[in-house]
């Protein structure tokens, strides 16, 4: 019984850890429509920003924050270089990606995995430190559940503003923002922004709670955030009372356990890529074949 709930616990903390990168791609995937590679690029800066900031002694929370600043100004170069260079959205990614890889190396100081044992984390400090007993084991789970709720309900709140009401018309109806006297190119900046900056934040708390920061990280991150995305919206779709951020939070949920419960039915470690690759092609053709039934329905009527 202790082994399941362990398993259960461990696939939450990773799903809602995770989750707040999913709803950072919802942003830019389903919101303004744009496939951003540099999510590959942008999760293991926001791991090695913290790491050499926590070995340096600042405040953890602070390292979440800085870290959230330095993937949005990443996310700020993928929309400068799509909206203003006009170079086309995948190219935009990747060159930011590629580009990402020497910034973290950079950041290191040329070390490929940094590690800061026995520093203060939010963890392990703080808010941490009123976790007793029982509870202290818990303690990963609530935070990192808290953070994502954080991340998500602030999110609410902004595309309620007139501000994110503009930033998903520059996805939707990108004429209608013209019409207003808006650039949806900016819009478009902003938004890449805010999705690049929740996936730093990702993996601030990721290098948290492993301790640790790794520059390849990165890699397969953008197949996961989408097929979560995919997955909860797919799921909740119907749904109307789960708002779209609360669903790939879930999505995120989902398809970690998906990943633990492979690897509990013996599935070697070495295939887990290919595991992850095989569950986003289910997702995108699941996707597909609801959207292509929608329209059929549509037309019947």
């Amino acid at each position: 019984m202790d082994i399941v709930i362990g398993l259960i616990r461990n696939v939450l903390e990773e799903g809602f850890i995770y989750g707040i990168m999913a709803v950072g791609v919802y942003i830019t995937y389903r919101v303004l429509d744009l496939p951003d590679l540099s999510v590959d690029g942008t999760f293991p800066l926001g791991a090695c920003v913290t790491a050499a900031l926590i070995r340096a002694g600042v405040n953890p929370w602070c390292a979440l924050l800085i870290a959230f600043i330095c993937g949005a100004a990443a996310g700020c170069v993928t929309g400068l270089l799509h909206v203003r260079l006009r170079i086309t959205d995948l190219l935009s990614g990747i060159l930011v990606m590629i580009s990402m890889w020497s910034v973290n190396l950079v950041i290191t100081g040329g070390s490929a995995v940094v590690q800061f044992y026995n520093k203060a984390t939010i963890f392990n400090s703080g808010i941490a430190a009123l976790f007793k007993g029982d509870l202290r084991v818990w303690r990963v789970l609530i935070l990192v559940a808290l953070v994502c709720v954080v991340v998500k309900l602030l999110l609410d709140l902004y595309l309620r503003t007139k501000s994110g009401l503009l930033l998903r018309s520059a996805g939707d109806n990108p004429q209608y923002v013209i019409s207003l006297g808006r650039d949806p190119g900016t819009m478009k900046i902003i938004g890449l922004a805010i999705g690049n900056g929740c996936t730093a934040l990702a993996g601030s708390v990721l290098a948290q709670q492993a301790e640790s920061a790794n520059i390849q990280s990165g890699t397969g991150m953008v197949v996961m955030a989408l097929a979560a995305v995919i997955i909860g919206t797919n799921i909740f779709r119907k749904a109307r009372f789960v708002k779209a951020t609360t669903a790939v939070i879930f999505g995120s949920i989902l398809y970690k356990a998906c990943l633990v419960i492979a690897m509990q039915l013996g599935l070697p470690t070495n295939y887990l890529k290919l595991l992850m690759a095989v569950i986003f092609t289910i997702a995108l053709v699941t996707n597909d074949m609801l959207g292509r039934r929608k329209k059929q329905n549509g037309h019947s009527n």
